[in-house]
């Protein structure tokens, strides 16, 4: 994805999403042809030109200060992730940094053998686009057997959009799509040179009609905790919290923990599916395996 087109997109439809009344704008009675702010009204609120807003919008500013994007911020209410998502995104690539290619993600033994150690709840090592590094036998039972599928197809957004079996898991499925959608555009406004994520990006919009739709709406977010419902087919219904935390000393790596609440039927329906995978991997269908696990990806 181009910079200059992520910067225009998101830039856009946050100015769209608020209201004069919202950021505090005094209408000035005439017809709005744009819904939300114009860029004359941003350009007030954050003390800049409105020609040097739209070149900001365009993609065409340059180098911007900081003191700046601060101040768009705030005219357009960003949060946390989507102020840090602005800065990635305004922040011009060198040419070194476009050529210079990421090199394969590798999982420590001591990680694998913590997975082990957590092996009564699904839990993984997730890396750079969604990627899948390693799961334990519990994650593999809940969506699939991830370690035995080709390195390239180990990610969990092709198996949201390209799996026929994930929308009968996920039961909020459009939720949990949007928010692959949001996570892959927050990646892509700090790594929008990886050649791997444009690969991704036009696998899933060649074969996914609803990824090409979600793909135009360029909300981001990048999730630390949050709760999952899936309806697996051999246990029933689970609600499960999940935890996303940054693995130490393994950059663009994140340990996904996903929990019940004690003593809830969820966690009966997980011991339950923990009991039936055993020391093999099961996944989601039913279908056992004791593939090796990767070191790369």
């Amino acid at each position: 994805m181009e910079p200059s087109t992520g910067i225009r997109e998101f830039l856009t439809t946050r100015r769209a999403r608020i209201t004069p009344q919202q950021a505090g704008v005094v209408p000035d009675g005439g017809a709005r042809r744009v819904p939300g702010l114009r860029r004359e009204e941003v350009a007030r609120l954050a003390g800049v030109s409105v020609e040097y807003y739209t070149r900001l919008e365009r993609g065409r500013a340059g180098q911007v200060s900081e003191t700046v994007l601060d101040a768009v911020s705030r005219a357009l209410q960003l949060d946390d992730t989507e102020r840090a998502h602005l800065f990635a995104l305004a922040k011009p690539a060198s040419p070194a940094q476009r050529r210079r290619p990421l090199g394969p993600q590798r999982v420590r033994p001591g990680l694998h053998r913590l997975l082990d150690t957590l092996g009564h709840v699904p839990a993984m090592i997730q890396g750079r686009r969604m990627d899948i590094l390693a799961a334990n036998r519990m994650a593999r039972a809940l969506f699939t057997d991830f370690e035995a599928l080709p390195h390239r197809d180990r990610n969990l957004a092709r198996y949201v959009f390209l799996d026929a079996h994930a929308p009968e898991l996920f039961v909020d499925w459009e939720r949990s799509a949007g928010s692959c959608i949001a996570h892959l555009h927050w990646y892509a406004g700090r790594n929008p040179h990886d050649p791997q994520l444009t690969d991704l990006i036009g696998e899933l919009s060649l074969r996914s009609p609803r990824f090409r739709h979600l793909w135009g709406n360029p909300d981001v977010v990048c999730h630390s905790m949050g709760t999952e419902r899936f309806h697996h087919p051999l246990v029933g219904d689970l609600a499960l919290d999940y935890e996303v935390l940054d693995v130490s000393g393994a950059p663009d790596q994140t340990l996904v923990v996903y929990t019940p609440e004690p003593a809830s039927p969820s966690a009966e329906a997980l011991s339950l599916l923990g009991s039936w995978t055993g020391d093999t991997a099961t996944d989601a269908r039913g279908h056992a395996s004791s593939s090796p696990r990767p070191t790369s990806s």
